[in-house]
């Protein structure tokens, strides 16, 4: 994997989440990546907890095998190092508001005049055209706005960490990128990519657009199996007060799961209309007369679909997460999250730490 990407170069002008975790993710992939800064520095590197240094931890994560150089982009010789960069660079990510760039000088009609082959990323709230332009905006008012909020949580709508428009949006933009060099060498020629945090969401919820595209349904809270309206799909309490989730969807999973509960007769009533509640209740009362451990040794078949709800310290010590071997330290001590796929039988590399930043 390291190495699918070798020869790319890439600047990335965008600070906190989006921008940063995609280029991460390029660099994974063997793209050398070139983060452009503010004098003062990305301001990531203030928020959240510290490392061992008293360094960003955040920052340092996002930022992984990066070298970091910091230009002042409103000055006239900022300006003129950050295009002699792009001359000779396949991609650049930019995560500031519509008009910012071209305020700086640095408008994609000049950045493609300069550099006919350049791939443009452009990465903001709302996106560049339509409306909202300007508005400021974070993960939870996205979601809000795309119908997400409004029918997840029993009691009333909640968002969710981590943030889901932040961590597609990386996604959505990498992909997009590869698509683009892939495009490029057929054209010779790069493009521009406006990709708004807030339109991410609804590809992820294709399905209930499509359903209400052809039926006008819209889903209320818990009238999905998704969203907790199914006793087989399902958060459940034990009786330490820890909780399990049932997963049983497909009907020969949910009847392997009811005959080792000792109740074969739960197997007909799983197309009972949604919302399930008089069902749910009832598997509810037998859960609940396990405690943790009970259950999970009662459900032990793989095709119960049982799984226990983990808080991250135990996630991170279970078995299945050591064998894949997809979170690993550092030779810094560091435990990095690593990009999750095995490439010819092996799993991916550890991270280098980031480079250390110097001025132009």
């Amino acid at each position: 994997m390291s190495r699918w990407l070798a020869g790319v170069r890439i600047l990335d002008l965008s600070q906190y989440i989006p921008g940063p975790l995609a280029s991460l993710l390029l660099a994974d992939m063997g793209a050398e990546v070139l983060k452009i800064e503010p004098p003062a520095g990305d301001p990531m590197q203030t928020l959240g907890p510290r490392n061992r240094e008293g360094e960003g931890l955040f920052y340092q994560t996002l930022n992984a095998g990066k070298q970091i150089l910091r230009i002042d982009l409103k000055s006239t010789q900022g300006r003129e190092a950050l295009l002699e960069l792009a001359r000779e660079a396949d991609v650049l990510i930019e995560g500031f508001r519509p008009g910012v760039m071209e305020r700086l000088g640095l408008g994609i009609k000049l950045l493609r005049a300069q550099a006919p082959r350049l791939i443009v990323c452009s990465i903001s709230g709302y996106g560049a055209a339509g409306e909202s332009l300007q508005k400021a905006g974070h993960d939870a008012n996205y979601l809000a706005e795309a119908g997400v909020l409004d029918r997840n949580g029993h009691q009333g709508p909640v968002f969710f960490d981590p943030p889901v428009a932040d961590v597609s949006g990386s996604l959505f933009a990498a992909i997009a990128i590869l698509g683009a060099l892939q495009g490029r060498h057929g054209s010779g020629e790069g493009c521009t990519i406006d990709l708004g945090l807030a339109d991410v969401i609804m590809p992820l919820q294709m399905l209930q657009v499509a359903d209400f595209g052809e039926n006008h349904a819209v889903p209320g809270r818990r009238t999905t199996y998704l969203n907790g309206g199914a006793a087989y799909y399902q958060v459940y309490r034990t009786r330490d007060d820890r909780h399990v989730v049932v997963g049983a969807v497909e009907p020969k999973f949910w009847r392997r799961f009811s005959d080792t509960a000792g109740h074969p007769e739960w197997v007909a009533r799983q197309t009972e209309p949604l919302p399930q509640h008089r069902l749910i209740a009832d598997v509810a009362d037998v859960i609940a007369g396990f405690s943790f451990d009970e259950c999970l040794a009662r459900f032990s078949d793989d095709e119960c679909c049982v799984s226990p709800v983990l808080a991250l310290d135990e996630a991170l010590a279970s078995p299945r997460l050591a064998s894949r071997k997809l979170v690993a330290r550092a030779p810094d001590g560091g435990l990095q999250a690593l990009f999750p796929a095995w490439v010819d039988g092996a799993p991916p590399a550890i991270r280098p730490a980031v480079t250390p930043g110097t001025t132009d």
